[in-house]
């Protein structure tokens, strides 16, 4: 997918957990969320500006998600005092969203008939739903809209129950 696709996936993945964070009294942590997941919603993609890495290559598994995640953990943990709370709680809200980012970019990708290559490096087989090819205009407009009409649904609830 391109940009649009992808921050129409992030948002998507984003919605249902931004939602549960204000229910559960953290607005803050909602909106960290958010943020970072549009943020990284390309990281995978850096494979473009890396000379010795292939497109949809290591950048674009679960074991590069696991990467990430860990990084958001280690950042979580060091924002504790920032972000309050314990800071086993918050290291793993920041594994769980670096982890969502790169898993929300990979969902979109897998939509493509080029697929991504989830188990590398247990395995090469590429996992695909071949449901659109990355260029689709449409397609990524679509998934944008989606993205953002999901956000605003999840906002206006998250309102209501607060």
């Amino acid at each position: 997918m391109y940009r649009r696709g992808h921050l129409g996936v992030s948002l998507l993945v984003f919605a249902p957990v931004g939602l549960t964070l204000v229910v559960y009294g953290r607005p803050d942590l909602a909106f960290v969320a958010g943020a970072v997941m549009i943020w990284l919603s390309m990281l995978p993609d850096l494979d473009h500006r890396a000379p010795l890495i292939s497109h949809r290559g290591p950048t674009h598994t679960l074991a590069f998600a696991v990467l990430v995640g860990g990084i958001g953990g280690g950042v979580g943990f060091g924002l504790t005092p920032t972000l309050g709370g314990d800071p086993t709680t918050v290291a793993a809200f920041g594994f769980g969203v670096g982890a969502a980012a790169v898993l929300a970019h990979l969902l979109a990708d897998a939509l493509t008939p080029a697929g991504v290559p989830l188990l590398w490096p247990l395995s090469g087989r590429d996992f695909s739903v071949r449901l659109t090819r990355a260029d689709n205009t449409l397609a990524n407009y679509l998934l944008l809209a989606a993205g953002v009409c999901a956000t605003a649904v999840a906002t206006v609830v998250a309102v209501q129950v607060s």
